[in-house]
């Protein structure tokens, strides 16, 4: 194992078995350089490398602390891995938020107040009759974030935001390319708030699944064969 990642996994233990928690200052470098058995530069290094992952945070002339650990915060390091897709994994990505989101929405038909259900007709209702294909695309993104927030738990709603990047240029290329597009976006938007808010997790998770799986089924067809190999296309 290198140096430094032999100090990140020893910082690491120390905060999983309690020993430093969200918000706590790490003692200073020296010490916690003995205590650890480490050389001041791994542990440099290794502090630098989990302040970019959003697990530490190095404060100029105060010390190093521990984040809030919150999932939002972490999965920004995924969020930005992520960025890095090669565009012919588009379908991939689609393929995991149709395993995701009819899980999230699933749990939002049991968790969602009703004053969150009513917002998300709000939205709805908020978008223009004929939309432009960035206006369609804006309210799409917006409209599963909220029912991703509503499923009430926070790993599932920033594991979901951290894969929205990725479609985007999906949605877009499909709002322009497929007459049908606003029409059928908003008619099964509607299906899956009617599902949310009769409380029933298996018609929400199929409305969810059915709305999925049309995109990457549109996505599919629209890509040649021969083309689905090869970046550029997505």
């Amino acid at each position: 194992m290198a140096v430094t990642d032999e100090a990140i996994t020893k910082i690491k233990d120390m905060i999983v078995r309690g020993e430093l928690g969200p918000g706590d200052k790490l003692p200073r470098e020296a010490d916690l350089a003995e205590r650890l058995g480490l050389s001041r530069n791994s542990l440099r290094e290794a502090v630098k490398a989990l302040s970019l992952i959003h697990v530490l945070d190095v404060r100029q002339g105060d010390g190093t602390y521990v984040t809030s650990l919150e999932p939002s915060l972490l999965m920004g390091a995924m969020e930005f891995v992520v960025d890095f897709h090669r565009d012919h994994t588009v379908l991939e990505f689609l393929e995991v938020r149709r395993v995701l989101e009819p899980a999230a929405t699933s749990m939002a038909s049991l968790r969602m107040s009703e004053e969150d259900i009513a917002g998300l007709r709000t939205h709805l209702d908020a978008v223009p009759e004929e939309p432009s294909v960035e206006e369609l695309v804006k309210s799409d993104l917006e409209f599963h974030r909220l029912v991703a927030r509503g499923s009430g738990n926070q790993v599932l709603c920033s594991l979901l935001d951290s894969l929205s990047g990725p479609t985007q240029r999906a949605r877009v290329w499909r709002g322009m390319t497929q007459s049908n597009a606003v029409d059928r976006t908003i008619a099964e938007h509607r299906a899956i708030v009617d599902a949310i808010a009769s409380r029933q997790p298996d018609v929400a998770r199929a409305a969810a699944t059915v709305h999925i799986a049309g995109v990457e089924e549109w996505l599919r067809t629209s890509l040649a064969p021969e083309d689905t190999a090869r970046p550029g296309l997505a």
